[in-house]
């Protein structure tokens, strides 16, 4: 794994059509909408957008360095994320900083999304918390035909150890995926893909290979 292990990757963003805006949603609550196999679904009104906000929530019983470890192998993204068809790196600024393209594969008639995303990664070093950035870049390569460029997105995750040593991973997200995809028919199934991309989440980071990882930037 440490070998293979690609520099700082996120692919959150590929989750299925879900949409929270940080700044402009502040004045909503969030409302608990699924508790399923230890994993929770929050939704709010945002009230600059026709979708709604989603926040996913859950706790796992592994390392801070493992969870990391998923999420920077970019090319074993399809293993997990949900709607995931491809991703690739485009530019690595840094260790922490990366710029990245992927392609979300949607169900027929809706064509293919794509965007490209700069990723930054950072850890606080008192409080060990790993906070990802994630900005859109929709102009850093041409757009691609049959294909919808995503163009307006915005993701955050935050992963805190605990005091029992488990860890505890949120996970919020902006997305106007664009095209002539209804909001309601978008809200009706936001909730599919953060929740199937946490369940699969809890099997990968248990795999030999991430619970072995060593990350030298990152503090458990």
């Amino acid at each position: 794994m440490n070998k293979g292990l690609k520099p700082i990757v996120f692919v959150g963003l590929i989750f299925l059509l879900t949409s929270v805006a940080f700044r402009s949603s502040a004045q909503h609550q969030w409302v608990l909408k699924t508790d399923e196999a230890g994993i929770q679904l929050y939704t709010r009104t945002v009230s600059s957008s026709p979708y709604k906000a989603l926040k996913t929530v859950c706790t796992l019983q592994t390392t801070l360095t493992s969870v990391a470890a998923v999420l920077l192998d970019v090319m074993r993204t399809p293993e997990w994320v949900y709607g995931t068809s491809s991703c690739s790196i485009l530019k690595q600024e840094s260790p922490s900083v990366v710029y990245y393209y992927a392609e979300m594969g949607m169900p027929w008639p809706v064509a293919n999304r794509d965007f490209i995303v700069k990723i930054s990664m950072t850890q606080d070093p008192v409080t060990k918390v790993i906070t990802v950035l994630a900005e859109n870049q929709p102009d850093f390569i041409p757009e691609k035909k049959k294909l919808v460029r995503i163009q307006n997105s915005s993701g955050k995750w935050q992963i805190a150890p605990l005091s029992d040593g488990r860890v505890r991973i949120e996970y919020q997200l902006f997305v106007d995926p664009g095209g002539s995809v209804p909001a309601t028919l978008v809200n009706l199934f936001s909730g599919k893909g953060p929740f199937e991309s946490f369940r699969n989440l809890k099997r990968q980071v248990a795999l030999k290979e991430y619970r072995n990882a060593n990350i030298p930037f990152i503090l458990n």
